[in-house]
């Protein structure tokens, strides 16, 4: 993803002034993030009572599905910082619908109760783990290129794991999969908070959903890692 680590230094914001636009600017990285899930939600949601699942699940289409997301999101991190504000945004509330409708499946796999116990779950350590993110002095960057290069292995891992469907890959990718994105939740997290520093005041729109989308994904892959592990299948 890009961090826009290329733009001016703000070096003029001090004090009270930096704090304040600090504050401002996490907090609208969080709605990005919220309202992003909030739309995956409500996508999964519609797909599932619309009566598609059987054409978008039950043919070679469902390929188009599950990998939407992840041609969406390989398109964002090439083009976000060039696009305009307005596609940037369009392009983050479309990634998150189809990112609902991919992950529609789970509500066929896995108990209501479940979700819904495995997502709280899943908000609370996402909640401390950020906290720990933009309150530490400790530089998490070191972290963070360890966890990436995991990140990478789970990926390859799990793309290969969808053809040979081994139950023991399955659970070893989603062990590793929590504790590497409850790193990751921390590092973007403060990373996410340095960039502030670092982003011309004309593209901390840009930055902000930048930021919004790491977290997602931080929190998607967290709570799909923990529902494989948790959740009570039907």
């Amino acid at each position: 993803m890009s961090d826009f680590r290329g733009f001016p230094q703000a070096g003029q914001r001090a004090g009270s002034a930096v704090d304040g636009g600090l504050r401002a600017y996490m907090i609208r990285v969080y709605n990005y993030m919220s309202m992003g899930l909030v739309i995956t939600g409500l996508a999964g949601l519609l797909t599932l009572n619309s009566g598609l699942m059987p054409v978008l699940f039950g043919s070679p289409l469902k390929w188009v599905v599950l990998f939407a997301p992840l041609a969406m999101v390989m398109f964002m991190s090439f083009r976000l910082q060039s696009m305009s504000f307005g596609a940037a945004q369009t392009a983050f509330w479309v990634f998150s619908a189809l990112m609902g409708v991919s992950l529609t499946p789970i509500a066929l796999i896995y108990t209501g109760a479940s979700i819904a116990k495995v997502f709280f779950i899943t908000a609370a350590a996402f909640a401390s783990l950020s906290l720990y993110g933009y309150t530490t002095k400790r530089d998490l960057t070191g972290l963070g290129s360890f966890l990436f290069m995991g990140l990478i292995g789970i990926i390859i891992a799990g793309l290969v794991n969808l053809f040979l469907q081994s139950s023991a890959v399955s659970l070893a990718l989603s062990v590793l999969g929590v504790l590497i994105f409850t790193g990751l939740t921390a590092w973007d997290t403060q990373k996410i908070k340095s960039i502030y520093y670092s982003t011309n005041e004309a593209m901390l729109g840009h930055s902000a959903i930048n930021g919004a989308l790491q977290l997602y994904l931080d929190f998607i892959n967290m709570f799909m890692s923990l529902l494989r592990l948790f959740g009570d299948r039907r």
